[in-house]
């Protein structure tokens, strides 16, 4: 008798247990940002010379690692548009090489380049979510490569115009990402991990700029 009695309670628990969570239920699996984009480990006389924005777009596959599945893995690929303005001006040469240098903000009317990219981010996730909550806090900290498939730049004086495409920056890109916020609204914020151009020298000095991007994050199911 004593048997049947924990079996039977443990198959009431069980259920109890099955129907507080929903075996099928993920978050946050598209996203759409906007950001403000810049530059670390830059020489000291390259400055921006205007707003430089970013946006971006894609899907990220959720997987749940705990049975509230309010901790996950996220991996997805995405769309990303980048734009930067500043003083570097980048010329062509005759052997399809480049020159850089720091050109007077005075000099120009535009000087900007920008790239396109497919994104592939990994996120570890920490969410205060359940099935039935659509409004919660979350984290999601992680790691971003982004291979370049596209590039142009501008450079406008009053008197003449040049434009480039597929300039020589570095085709992987690597770098930090952490979103955080409640609902629909997050921070986000990017660390890149390697040089955004590729063996760019302004006389005879490595130019190493690195990305750094700030701006907001929007999740949707």
């Amino acid at each position: 008798m004593m048997t049947i009695f924990l079996m039977h309670f443990a198959g009431v628990w069980a259920q109890d247990s099955t129907n507080n969570f929903d075996a099928l239920y993920r978050e946050d699996q598209f996203y759409f940002g906007l950001t403000y984009n810049s530059f670390t480990d830059a020489p000291e006389d390259f400055n921006q010379t205007g707003f430089s924005p970013g946006l971006k777009v894609g899907f990220i596959r959720d997987f749940p690692i705990n049975i509230q599945r309010n901790i996950a893995i996220g991996v997805g690929l995405g769309y990303a548009f980048n734009t930067y303005s500043g003083n570097l001006k980048i010329s062509p040469t005759s052997s399809e090489a480049y020159v850089y240098e720091i050109a007077s903000s005075t000099a120009f009317k535009k000087n900007r380049f920008s790239h396109q990219s497919i994104e592939i981010p990994i996120e570890f996730r920490w969410r205060t979510s359940t099935a039935e909550s659509y409004k919660f806090w979350r984290v999601y900290a992680g790691f971003k490569a982004s291979y370049i498939f596209a590039s142009s730049y501008i450079y406008q004086t009053q008197e003449l115009s040049t434009r480039l495409k597929n300039i020589d920056l570095n085709d992987w890109q690597f770098g930090l990402t952490l979103s955080l916020g409640y609902n629909n609204w997050n921070g986000f914020l990017y660390y890149g991990l390697n040089p955004i151009f590729d063996n760019a020298k302004i006389n005879q000095n490595a130019f190493d700029a690195r990305s750094f991007k700030i701006g907001l994050m929007f999740y949707f199911l």
